[in-house]
């Protein structure tokens, strides 16, 4: 077991919240946070501040309780829902600092938004956020590797289930390419006893 601690900033907790709160409800919420035996902690009470405040074990533990109260397969599609509202939420808080709401950046082709597009993302939470992302890019996919991952911090399971970051690259891909669906799985998981978990994304859309 990791004896280090790391840790979401307050606004980014606030954000995964916010998420939640869409996709189940206030009432929801709180009964995941009472499955994650966090109903009073900073989670009942989050602020938009930069203080790191949320640790990733927390983190992981409210992902796990949405497979508890919702079922495995249940909990999967409420995280990818999740995650893409959670994109909607991020881009107010974050967007225009990272300069992605701009009308330059919006005007780019495609490839290179999602060029520039993922090196920013990634940077935000390298720089705001003790999670590490590394991005590689190959002639057909951009590989978003997580290489300390909070969604799936301590967990032991058989397939990947970091299901909320694959719905916040959904969307937010939805979103730099104005409309365009692409196809988004994540092919290797901590959680199931790879190095670090990895995010595929093909950089030709399905529509």
């Amino acid at each position: 077991m990791n004896t280090m601690t790391y840790h979401y900033p307050q606004k980014m907790g606030r954000i995964i919240l916010h998420g939640f709160e869409e996709v189940i409800g206030k009432s929801g919420v709180e009964s995941v946070l009472y499955l994650a035996s966090l109903e009073n902690s900073n989670w009942s009470r989050p602020s938009a501040h930069d203080e790191r405040a949320f640790s990733f074990e927390e983190i992981s533990k409210l992902h796990q309780s949405l497979e508890q109260a919702y079922g495995p397969r249940g909990g999967r599609g409420l995280a990818l829902r999740a995650g893409r509202a959670c994109f909607k939420y991020g881009i107010k808080e974050y967007g225009s600092m990272l300069g992605l709401t701009e009308m330059a950046f919006r005007l780019l082709p495609i490839a290179t938004k999602l060029h520039t597009g993922a090196r920013v993302f990634s940077d935000l939470f390298n720089k705001h956020s003790d999670q590490r992302v590394r991005i590689e890019e190959t002639d057909e996919s951009i590989l978003w590797h997580i290489e300390r991952c909070p969604l799936c911090w301590e967990r032991t399971a058989d397939e990947p289930v970091c299901h909320l970051a694959v719905g916040l690259l959904q969307e937010a891909l939805y979103w730099l390419s104005g409309g365009k669906v692409f196809n988004v799985e994540e092919t290797a998981c901590h959680a199931r006893g790879d190095a670090y978990c990895t995010i595929a994304i093909q950089k030709i859309p399905l529509t």
